[in-house]
């Protein structure tokens, strides 16, 4: 069920928790974004991602950015901050910003620093001049960066640290907690607190209690990845997370590898940071969907494809391995940025996949898949020595997750893990235009004379057969279509159309200039026709906000078995809303039951669609808008509402405690009232 944060600054929404694990889905609104949880905020110690572009930090999803109080107040000093009003003027970062509160630096720097009740008192590395470093200088200092989440200064030490050493630093963190409050004010600036107690259980549930008494607007745990097993790293963390306020941000400090974040995610943990992904980047080190693989070993030198196969990053979309292992070989920086560039994608990505799973109930399953997975060393291995004519033939049909089957000369698209096929009822241009180009009407709504875009969303590009349909169709009619088609299509892996795009002779429909021009620009211009074509990939809950209301959607992603989280009722609820009341109907290939039942309690009405290779039936959705025209549609009637009441299936898929009322929706729903008069019938 979801849940609002009643107070605190950040507007938290915790949206669903997995089944059989403390994994959490939440989002919350900083002064700059939304955040989608779990997420993994990249280092910019000194207001820079190290060897990383502006841009390709946004292309990788970064959310938040971390940046280091202790730092930023040496070099450049507060002061450019208040003449730049703020970190993102001087950075130029459109998005949220937290910043350290320097405590780590302090634990850091042992050798040139003293600590007291009031401060903690070091030597600047930069001119030499003593500073002071109190709670109040630490909000002071954050206020002027202008950060939207701010940390409470804590006393960090080494989790090996002995028991009374450990209990005092908690017990001071305690209270320089409380003045980290009091100095905040009334500042819009979030302020997060933090759990210390190093690696004793009893301490850390106390620090925990302590802390989370305190009205802080989220919680971070700290004090790990300083000198503790992975296992006591898992255990305090499960520990001080099962006691934190459950509708506040839970972030763990530092910490990790791909593995460590999985781990932690399981355990209830929303928000992470760590130098992995650039740092070890540096010495050659990429982490990809197979383990880690290590650019200093020779296995790599020559060795053809992507560093990640399933990868869509700028630099696995370019670049060769042999090609990185050459730049790492002559220390060439242009490999450290390229490694890292992949690392923060693969990292933001994990993210994304990690919070799907939940909100789709998948999350066990993926969380056992992935344990050994992502800690596994250089798991490739190296190339086979001689591969035959008939393995090399076999291998370029096949890209990440997807393969080409061949059938009568047709090729079509196979998802390897699932099995499922893209456009399995024959001929894929024949499906396409029986299903969804005549059912929609496309062609005559093209032919109204009006300037106003049709706006056709194609969620689920795959190899793009039915937006390229669409285009062939409406560029054959000119000039007989005169009203402008502007096509989105929705898709978070291209490697289903880069394959097809290997294989023109099996694929007819991508014999045209457009998908190439698609994947290269994310945009392409009909020169013939008024068509505009739009790529949005990512996350399909995410990016729909991106595009216009619809007017026609081709629905059509894989079954829930391989795309669980675009088949929910909460999926279908951010659906209508994106329609945002515009008359908009959604064609699908599914009849399933459970899917029209989501369909209607996110307030579609929902007609049968015509039937499609082995299916007798299809299904179209439409918005009240569309319900009240003349669609021409037969809408479900009281027959099909008695056997939903009888069916095992009538449950919509995905967490339904966020709509505790769906099954008075089905049954309350406009189109099931005999006084209509057109109930049931074609209109």
């Amino acid at each position: 069920m979801t849940h609002d944060a009643a107070t605190g600054r950040l507007h938290f929404t915790l949206e669903a928790t997995a089944s059989g694990s403390s994994a959490r889905a939440a989002r919350f609104t900083t002064r700059h974004n939304e955040v989608l949880t779990p997420t993994f905020m990249p280092v910019g110690t000194h207001a820079a991602v190290r060897s990383q572009r502006r841009e390709d930090l946004l292309d990788s999803g970064a959310q938040v950015l971390l940046a280091n109080t202790y730092h930023l107040m040496l070099r450049p000093g507060t002061e450019m901050f208040e003449k730049f009003g703020g970190i993102h003027g001087f950075m130029n970062w459109p998005r949220s910003v937290l910043t350290d509160s320097g405590g780590y630096q302090i634990f850091s720097l042992p050798g040139s620093r003293t600590l007291c009740e009031e401060y903690a008192e070091f030597t600047s590395y930069v001119d030499n001049a003593l500073i002071r470093l109190s709670p109040e200088r630490s909000i002071e200092a954050q206020r002027a960066i202008g950060a939207d989440i701010m940390m409470a200064l804590d006393q960090c030490v080494p989790s090996t640290v002995d028991r009374d050493a450990a209990r005092s630093a908690m017990q001071l963190t305690h209270r320089w907690a409380q003045r980290s409050l009091d100095a905040r004010g009334d500042s819009a600036q979030a302020l997060f607190g933090i759990v210390q107690g190093a690696s004793y259980p009893d301490l850390r549930v106390e620090s925990a209690k302590t802390i989370a008494q305190m009205p802080f607007d989220g919680y971070a745990i700290g004090g790990l990845a300083v000198g503790e097993s992975s296992a006591q790293r898992e255990d305090c963390t499960a520990i001080v997370a099962e006691l934190l306020p459950p509708h506040s941000p839970r972030y763990l400090m530092g910490v990790g590898t791909t593995r460590d974040l999985l781990e932690a995610v399981h355990r209830g943990v929303d928000m992470f940071d760590c130098i992995l992904p650039t740092s070890l980047a540096k010495q050659g080190v990429a982490f990809t969907s197979l383990g880690r693989r290590d650019l200093r070993r020779a296995a790599y030198r020559g060795m053809e494809g992507p560093i990640d196969p399933a990868c869509r990053c700028y630099t696995c979309r370019t670049y060769s391995i042999a090609y990185l292992f050459h730049l790492q070989r002559v220390h060439e920086t242009t490999g450290w940025q390229l490694l890292s560039l992949h690392n923060i994608h693969f990292y933001m990505q994990l993210m994304r996949t990690m919070r799907q799973h939940i909100l789709a109930g998948t999350w066990l399953p993926f969380y056992q898949a992935q344990r050994d997975v992502l800690d596994a060393r250089d798991s490739y291995g190296k190339a086979p020595s001689h591969v035959t004519k008939a393995v090399r033939r076999k291998r370029l049909l096949k890209r990440g997750r997807y393969e080409v089957l061949v059938k009568e000369g047709i090729g079509y698209i196979r998802d390897i893990a699932s099995g499922e096929i893209m456009h399995p009822g024959g001929d894929p241009e024949h499906e396409v235009r029986s299903l969804y180009l005549e059912q929609s009407r496309l062609i005559e709504r093209l032919r109204e004379r009006t300037d106003e875009p049709l706006v056709l969303w194609d969620v689920g590009l795959g190899a793009a057969a039915n937006a390229m349909t669409a285009i062939r169709e409406v560029e054959h009619l000119v000039p007989a279509i005169t009203r402008p088609l502007k096509v989105f299509s929705f898709e978070n892996d291209l490697d289903s159309l880069k394959l097809a795009l290997d294989h023109p002779g099996r694929f007819r429909h991508l014999r045209h200039a457009a998908p190439r021009a698609l994947l290269a620009e994310s945009r392409w211009q009909s020169p013939t026709a008024a068509i505009e074509w739009r790529l949005l990939a990512g996350d399909f809950a995410q990016r729909q906000f991106d595009a216009p209301p619809p007017d026609i959607i081709f629905f059509d992603p894989f079954s829930y078995k391989t795309d669980g989280a675009m088949w929910t009722l909460s999926a279908f609820c951010e659906l209508a809303k994106a329609c945002a009341g515009k008359a908009a109907e959604l064609f699908t290939y599914t009849y399933s039951t459970r899917v029209r039942a989501a369909m209607l309690a996110a307030g579609f009405y929902v007609a049968k669609g015509r039937g499609t290779g082995p299916k007798a039936e299809t299904t179209i959705g439409l918005t009240p808008g569309a319900a009240a025209t003349a669609h021409g549609h037969e809408l479900l009637g009281l027959d099909w509402l008695a056997k939903w009441r009888r069916s095992e299936t009538q449950v919509p898929l995905g967490d339904l405690e966020d709509h505790d009322t769906w099954r008075e929706a089905v049954l309350a729903h406009p189109q099931f009232n005999l006084s209509l008069p057109n109930f049931g019938k074609v209109v």
